[in-house]
């Protein structure tokens, strides 16, 4: 059980490790120099934290979607078992939880789509 937390604490370490360094590497101003005038966009400053908010929402949407539709579908094909009639309903449950990363998508594109 020790070693169950162990391993967590360690992949939770490791992800947010994971997004400090993207957040470091794609928000420094001086990564990429250009010619004063210049119209290319590049991703650099402010549009850097869209990008990395953009993947944060649906990245955390998809984790929670998928815990709970590992959660959802255990207990409801539990409820199926003892009860058939019951299918329809776990079946309206599980289209609630997939909708957390529809969510997350709706969210993605709305801080995108910002100026």
């Amino acid at each position: 059980m020790k070693q169950l937390k162990v391993r967590g604490a360690l992949s939770l370490l490791t992800i947010l490790a994971a997004v400090v360094f993207a957040g470091i590497a794609f928000a420094s101003p001086a990564a990429y120099a250009q010619q004063a005038g210049s119209s290319t966009a590049n991703a650099t400053g402010g549009s850097a934290f869209k990008f990395l908010a953009a993947g944060i929402a649906f990245g955390l949407a998809a984790l929670g979607a998928g815990f709970g539709l590992g959660f959802v579908g255990a207990a409801g094909l539990a409820a199926i078992s003892e009860n058939p009639k019951m299918q329809s309903s776990v079946f309206i449950i599980v289209g609630m939880v997939e909708s957390i990363a529809i969510y997350g998508i709706v969210m993605m594109f709305i801080i995108l789509g910002q100026s």
